[in-house]
């Protein structure tokens, strides 16, 4: 009789060795999920009528609830708290900041979609890039695709990625703080303007990455020095145009850059 307190799993090398001895695959580890800080900042409405909101979404909050239940606070859940029926059209990236527009109703939110469907939405960000692009206004053509094993990375593919543009242009060049005042100060950063004129996921960071002027803060895709100038991503969505969808006004939100 088998004491079954005494059995115990196969080590990783003899999964390993048995896998190789019969030609089958090892399962892949499982990563433990990736629960979200609880953010503090609160979101704030920005412009409101009974057709949509728009709104200020802080760095650090979720655009909709994550697929593990502890990631359920998000931009969508506290709006309806007092909006039930409140509606996404977009998202923000969890770390970027900055306006959105939520719609309030189905007949709304089914033509905002279509406003960005159609790229009918103007979006506007500020970013601070490491460095300074050699040309002080550009724009950044590559194909980007999802980096599958590294996934939510994107990457450059020139071959099956989808057509992604980005237009920048240089605002202002940013001084490294002295470390002596005997020390002149450096320009070891810049402040971007950029207009995305397609909406790939990732599309601002992995562009001027990609170029030599990763973003600051950016834990997927800047190197470690810039990583570390800044505490948080600093990208934020400053400007939203459209025509309302349902009294035809034009519509210009602004959310002012925190950085």
């Amino acid at each position: 009789m088998t004491n079954q307190s005494n059995t115990c799993a196969p080590t990783a090398a003899l999964t390993k060795a048995l896998s190789i001895a019969t030609g089958t695959t090892p399962p892949a580890e499982e990563k433990a999920p990736h629960i979200v800080p609880f953010c503090k900042e609160q979101v704030e409405i920005l412009l409101e009528d009974e057709h949509l909101l728009l709104v200020n979404k802080p760095s650090g909050l979720l655009s909709v609830p994550g697929k593990h239940p502890a990631n359920h606070d998000c931009l969508i859940s506290r709006l309806q708290l007092d909006y039930p029926q409140a509606r996404m059209a977009h998202r923000l990236d969890l770390d970027t900041s900055g306006i959105m527009v939520v719609a309030l109703n189905a007949d709304c939110h089914r033509a905002l979609n279509r406003l960005f469907s159609d790229r009918l939405v103007s979006k506007q960000y500020q970013a601070i890039v490491y460095g300074t692009p050699e040309q002080p206004e550009g724009d950044i053509e590559l194909p980007l695709i999802c980096d599958w094993p590294n996934r939510p990375k994107q990457k450059v593919d020139f071959e099956e990625g989808k057509k992604s543009l980005t237009h920048y242009q240089l605002i202002s060049q940013l001084m490294k703080p002295p470390t002596s005042p005997l020390i002149d100060q450096q320009a070891d950063r810049s402040r971007l303007l950029l207009t995305p004129i397609t909406g790939r996921s990732h599309q601002l960071r992995v562009h001027l990455a990609e170029i030599g002027h990763p973003i600051l803060g950016c834990e997927f895709y800047a190197h470690e020095k810039a990583f570390t100038m800044a505490e948080r991503l600093q990208l934020h969505a400053t400007d939203l145009q459209f025509i309302h969808p349902m009294t035809g006004e034009k519509i210009n939100g602004h959310s002012r850059c925190p950085f």
